[in-house]
């Protein structure tokens, strides 16, 4: 999903402080408000933020919401490592709950939701990321085949090159990665497919079209796999295929800058980490 704007995160936190008896360690309320918001998924609560790898992105917006909070006296700053409710946000909270529940003549006007420049860019990436599946989509087999040539060869692998149809052997092509001074012969299997799921049967099917030859398979598809299909796709003494689905491929690409410009537009981000001196394991 989308990741909420920060003003929409406010209610959920201070929501969550309060459930938690007023105060709690940020490591505890990270999942709990997250769980606000059923269409984030866990995979998206750990992605890290682009500049900064050790930092997760939801923790991230989760801590500027805090800041604002505190700038607006609704949370307690002042002790490091507990996020503590105020009177200002028992108050916000009760205010919240008479205007969901309350008759309608004592509701609030609720203002518009305030749209900051982290949202604005949380927005970008979104747009950017449904524009690159759109484009994926839209290419002929034959092009997505070559599509996969150019991505694999962005990400490492040397000597690519796309099989031709009437001999592909059940691969569409094949290339060279290598880590270190080892070299891994790898072969990819591209798939165009819009609304069908890859099953395991086909993740099984490249493994057999290339034990023997190569050491390692990509599966590459602009759908995405089933759960048993992710299940088979290491098996204990086979080798290994590495899935790539469209949400996955298009990270990728805005990740690496592939087919992807990005425009000097600088947001600063705090890493909290950094300040962690006191090797205090709740921060």
């Amino acid at each position: 999903m989308a990741f909420p704007k920060q003003s929409d995160v406010e209610l959920p936190l201070l929501r969550t402080l309060l459930e938690d008896g007023g105060s709690a360690k940020p490591r505890e309320i990270y999942p709990k408000v997250a769980a606000y918001f059923p269409g984030l998924s866990t995979e998206e609560q750990e992605e890290r933020l682009e500049g900064s790898p050790t930092t997760r992105k939801w923790w991230n917006l989760v801590q500027w919401v805090r800041q604002h909070l505190v700038t607006e006296g609704e949370i307690d700053g002042k002790t490091r490592g507990v996020w503590k409710l105020t009177d200002a946000g028992r108050a916000r909270l009760a205010a919240a709950n008479t205007e969901v529940h309350g008759p309608k003549s004592k509701a609030r006007r609720v203002a518009p939701s305030e749209v900051t420049l982290r949202d604005l860019s949380n927005r970008s990436r979104d747009e950017a990321k449904s524009r690159l599946l759109a484009e994926l989509k839209q290419l002929t087999p034959t092009g997505f085949e070559h599509f996969c040539m150019e991505l694999l060869q962005q990400l490492g692998y040397r000597s690519v090159q796309v099989t031709r149809r009437s001999k592909d052997g059940g691969i569409d092509g094949y290339g060279d990665f290598r880590q270190g001074a080892v070299s891994i012969k790898s072969a990819f299997q591209a798939k165009k497919w819009t609304d069908k799921t890859v099953g395991s049967e086909d993740v099984d099917k490249l493994r057999g079209a290339i034990q023997g030859d190569f050491d390692h398979g990509v599966f590459i598809t602009t759908s995405r796999f089933s759960k048993p299909a992710v299940n088979v796709s290491y098996k204990k003494g086979a080798i290994t295929i590495m899935l790539l689905d469209g949400e996955a491929v298009a990270e990728l690409m805005l990740d690496r800058g592939i087919g992807v410009v990005r425009q000097p537009v600088y947001l600063y981000e705090i890493v909290s980490e950094f300040f962690d001196f006191d090797h205090d394991e709740s921060v």
